[in-house]
């Protein structure tokens, strides 16, 4: 049964909030009534975030806050329920942002008695926090500051006499500030948004966790057998029981290159006709040496690679994924898949969003080329696509903030307004946050969702595997306000759990299910129901578009860059395909019509936010 302390199992009960400004520490008892109405995860930090930051300060503001969340079902042993999320306002968008991570840190800080941390203020020298079994306290990071997060790992568990101790942790990046610098758990990366920065200006390095305490459940015999049935879905999936356990996510370079969506140059084209080289196969035979699974997961697909010959010797990474296999290699034009594999461990050491770093060199790489930047401009460097170590240069200067280096890590959209000389066309970003590896031209469910994503271009808002696989027609546009606002409330339930979004391939592309019901119940003990958990996720999804549009977002913000809309793609299978404004505007109106949003401004309406139980966000949007 649930714990005395707490009337819902799976929980601790019990929010740790620091002041760095003061330094203080408080161990706040956490509400029931929100457990209730926001769950954990995603929406105990929409809620938390939006009550408590300030409208429209920046996001280096000491004022800011950081929400790091598990979710109730996080060390249990249901499987695939290991992820951490991190929140924030964003310095990249400006925007409510969320980003996960797995590994070992959520269960562990459950373990440690909390269901999440609040962390403000900034504090006058650079520290760590150190979280012992509810014991916590501030440690110096002054001889930290400024190293990589492995180095800085291993410093802290020789500190702390402990090599079992799980840490978060920011580089060099997130201390110089680059608008994608991310938080990293072990070597899994938080990594988009750029909350590593937001930490970095508060001098918190990094937090270090140890705990020892069970975790109670409403139903422990219920539990077990439901773990047992998810375990033998996963298993008998050929995606998460042999796909992912062989090659982890790298299969996607060759599936979206013969479907012809496969971002390339800085998305001119979207054929990379050296896919062959950095696929799964490739990657597989010439890297990998081991499997690598997160907390209780039976799919280990994280793989553990290394470099054993030619200039990038000894190069050893989690990874590359194909998210970084896509960024760093096709957007880029590179081939190397030895190359990316060390792009792949500096963008790690530094701290820093693979994605986005991929993307803002990239786009120097089209401005170079169509002559906007010069050789002096680019500090000598020949920056044309493919030059694998102009790329690997760009990410360290990035890091560094040296150079052109400077520029591009304020993010594609900030680097245009700087450069100009009409850079801004070739600035692919959607509010800020550079767009993840799934066409958005070829999918006009996926372009139109990243339009009205509450994170800009976050494929984990909208989801693009549906599309992708064939299981809904990617090129109508028709039903497709309903489909993708079915998403975005079930992945808001889903990242308020926190379970990976892995879980789709065998629990289904597009909505909640029994199975989510009963995991939550058996749990916890709160009886939702499939229709309970999918109001939950449309709640957590009208919150944070309630933070935006309180900072000012739009309707009008809600669209796509200038490529997407006018530039058909140019070749392969998906040639000739591209959103345009009267399609995107048109999926906007059904969208918001399903959603109750005012079709004017995209304002969630009075109606809709009183219905959802959000009264208190009235006032900041209508009043």
């Amino acid at each position: 049964m649930a714990s005395k302390k707490f009337p819902y199992g799976g929980y601790k009960g019990q929010i740790l909030r620091i002041d760095l400004s003061t330094m203080k520490i408080i161990n706040e008892p956490l509400d029931p009534q929100l457990a209730e109405k926001f769950l954990g995860g995603n929406g105990l930090a929409a809620y938390y975030l939006y009550k408590e930051i300030p409208p429209k300060i920046d996001a280096y503001d000491k004022r800011n806050k950081i929400a790091i969340m598990t979710g109730p079902i996080a060390g249990t042993i249901l499987p695939l329920c290991s992820r951490v999320g991190v929140f924030g306002k964003s310095p990249l968008t400006d925007m409510f942002f969320d980003s996960y991570a797995g590994g070992y840190f959520a269960p562990e800080l459950k373990f440690a008695g909390y269901d999440g941390i609040l962390i403000e203020g900034k504090a006058e020298n650079p520290v760590y926090l150190w979280i012992d079994d509810g014991k916590v306290e501030f440690c110096s990071a002054e001889r930290l500051w400024g190293k990589g997060i492995y180095e800085t790992q291993r410093l802290i568990k020789e500190e702390l006499n402990d090599e079992e101790v799980q840490i978060a942790v920011i580089g060099p990046a997130g201390e110089n500030l680059v608008r994608y610098a991310g938080v990293f758990f072990g070597v899994r990366a938080a990594g988009r948004g750029g909350l590593g920065a937001v930490l970095g200006s508060k001098n918190l390095k990094a937090i270090a966790v140890r705990g020892s305490s069970d975790i109670t459940v409403y139903d422990h015999e219920g539990l077990v057998e439901l773990s047992e049935k998810v375990i033998q879905q996963i298993m008998k999936n050929p995606v998460s029981g042999k796909t992912y356990y062989e090659f982890g996510t790298t299969p996607n370079v060759m599936a979206g290159n013969l479907a012809g969506v496969l971002g390339t140059r800085n998305w001119q084209t979207e054929v990379f006709p050296e896919a062959e080289k950095i696929n799964g196969v490739a990657f597989k035979n010439t890297l990998v040496k081991r499997n690598k699974a997160c907390y209780n997961c039976p799919m280990m697909c994280g793989k553990i690679a290394e470099v054993n010959d030619g200039p990038y010797q000894g190069a050893v990474t989690e990874g590359p994924e194909y998210e970084t296999l896509f960024s760093l290699g096709s957007l880029c034009g590179v081939s190397d898949l030895k190359a990316i594999a060390l792009g792949d461990r500096l963008c790690d050491d530094y701290g820093m969003d693979t994605l986005s770093a991929g993307a803002a060199v990239a786009f120097a790489m089209e401005l170079y080329e169509r002559g906007i930047l010069s050789l002096k401009d680019t500090g000598g460097i020949d920056l044309k696509f493919a030059n694998a170590e102009a790329m690997l240069e760009m990410l360290k200067l990035i890091s560094e903030r040296k150079g052109l280096g400077d520029i591009l890590a304020e993010g594609t959209r900030r680097a245009a307004q700087i450069i100009g000389k009409g850079s801004e066309d070739y600035a692919v970003h959607i509010k800020g946050l550079e767009p993840a590896g799934h066409s958005a031209r070829a999918h006009k469910g996926l372009g139109m969702g990243y339009a009205v994503a509450t994170r800009g271009g976050s494929h984990h808002d909208p989801r693009p595997k549906a599309e992708r696989s064939g299981e809904v027609d990617r090129v109508t546009t028709e039903g497709k306000g309903q489909y993708v606002a079915i998403i975005n409330n079930m992945t808001a339930a889903t990242d308020s759990f926190i379970i990976c979004h892995m879980a789709e391939n065998f629990l289904g592309f597009f909505d909640i299910t029994e199975v989510h019901s009963r995991a939550i119940k058996l749990v916890t003990g709160l009886n939702f129901g499939v229709d309970g958990i999918r109001t939950l996720g449309e709640r957590v999804w009208n919150l944070e578009r309630a933070f935006n549009c309180r900072e000012g977002k739009r309707r009008e913000d809600d669209t796509l860059p200038k490529r997407f809309l006018t530039e058909p793609i140019p070749e392969g299978p998906s040639a000739g395909l591209y959103i345009t404004e009267e399609q995107l505007e048109k999926m906007k109106d059904d969208y918001y019509a399903f959603r109750g949003w005012d079709l004017q401004t995209g304002i969630p309406t009075k109606e809709k936010l009183k219905e959802l139980g959000l009264e208190f966000t009235i006032k900041d949007l209508w009043d």
